[in-house]
């Protein structure tokens, strides 16, 4: 039995929700950089949609002892240009949106200005 290619267009409904999700928060905007759409709280980057290795994947910028304790997990890898501060969740298999949803709020939360914190979302 040959297995599925997860084509680019299959995850399209990954990308959409992520961008619902990201842009609802306050001051956001998508952009593409290094050939993938990211999401920014101001000028800063806190979450990626890109492929690597072939799979889609997000990305997010949390805490270096947050990205520690998601490697503990299979479905998470490390953000190759990371540094320690991102993390990325592989995006083809069964995806947990209440779990991405709070990632993507610590990572919002991490690189927001106090101004935009205060704003309703």
């Amino acid at each position: 039995m040959r297995k599925a290619r997860v084509t680019k267009d299959a995850t399209n409904g990954v990308l959409t929700r992520l961008r619902e999700i990201c842009l609802s928060l306050p001051e956001t905007s998508e952009a593409a950089s290094w050939g993938h759409p990211n999401f920014r709280a101001g000028k800063k980057i806190f979450a990626a949609y890109e492929w690597i290795g072939g799979r889609p994947s997000i990305a997010f910028r949390l805490d270096p002892t947050d990205v520690d304790l998601l490697l503990r997990r299979k479905e998470f890898f490390t953000t190759p240009y990371g540094r320690g501060q991102w993390v990325s969740l592989r995006a083809d298999g069964r995806l947990s949106w209440r779990l991405i949803e709070r990632l993507l709020d610590r990572s919002y939360r991490l690189v927001a200005l106090e101004r935009m914190l205060a704003l309703p979302g």
